[in-house]
């Protein structure tokens, strides 16, 4: 399983694999209680390996974010989504020192944690997360 293939959808908690295409949109399957159900059109969707968070030079890929979790946490859980603000943003700014504050709020960090939460949870294989390398050597 990759990022491509896990999704948030706007309205519902939690997030979902992309198992099936069907004639009207996709089936997905809940990572929480893995319960099936379609997506057409009418929902709104996030492919979470389409996901930057802004920082003060660019854009971090939201996968680098969870890989530097990932590492930092030794393949265990982070901090609880449900923590204070002042508790969140402390633990972010240990993962992204120079996110930008102004754009990035206190409800996108607790997105960010707890869809990490929930990958770990999912035994989700952050090792396969690579770098994407568009720089050129000199």
């Amino acid at each position: 399983m990759s990022l491509e293939k896990i999704i948030a959808v706007t309205g519902k908690p939690g997030l979902y694999e992309i198992i099936a295409q069907s004639k009207g949109g996709i089936i997905v399957e809940s990572l929480i209680d893995k319960k099936r159900f379609p997506i057409n059109a009418m929902h709104n969707v996030s492919v979470l390996d389409n996901i930057a968070i802004y920082t003060y030079e660019n854009e971090m890929p939201l996968k680098l974010i969870f890989k530097t979790i990932f590492e930092k946490e030794e393949g265990k859980e982070c901090v609880s989504h449900k923590e204070n603000n002042k508790v969140l943003i402390a633990y972010f700014l240990e993962i992204l020192p120079n996110y930008d504050d102004e754009r990035v709020y206190p409800s996108n960090i607790k997105k960010v944690l707890n869809w990490y939460n929930l990958l770990v949870n999912y035994n989700f294989d952050f090792s396969t997360i690579e770098e994407d390398t568009d720089e050129e050597e000199e």
